[in-house]
């Protein structure tokens, strides 16, 4: 399955790791290798009137407003979470 959240989109960014080597000189440049930050996804539980929904969530997103007030239930769930992510390629 896609490591994407299916509530905010996050997905995973390229970036560097860059190890600091501590000497002189250009030809001792510390290495830059390339690596991914993937987003911290977890699954959650939500009860719907049709019944329990799985959804990989980010944790920054699992702390938000918008969707505790969903987790509670004061609000409907949107059809855009219930769709299966995709990279879209």
């Amino acid at each position: 399955m896609a490591k994407i959240c299916q509530v905010s989109g996050k997905r995973a960014n390229n970036a560097k790791h860059i190890r600091n080597q501590h000497s002189q000189g250009w030809k001792y440049k510390a290495p830059h290798k390339n690596r991914v930050q993937s987003p911290n996804l977890q699954v959650v539980r939500l009860k719907t009137p049709h019944g329990v929904v799985r959804l990989k969530v980010a944790t920054s997103v699992i702390k938000s407003e918008a969707f505790n007030m969903v987790a509670c239930g004061l609000r409907p769930v949107p059809k855009a979470w219930l769709k299966k992510p995709s990279y879209d390629i």
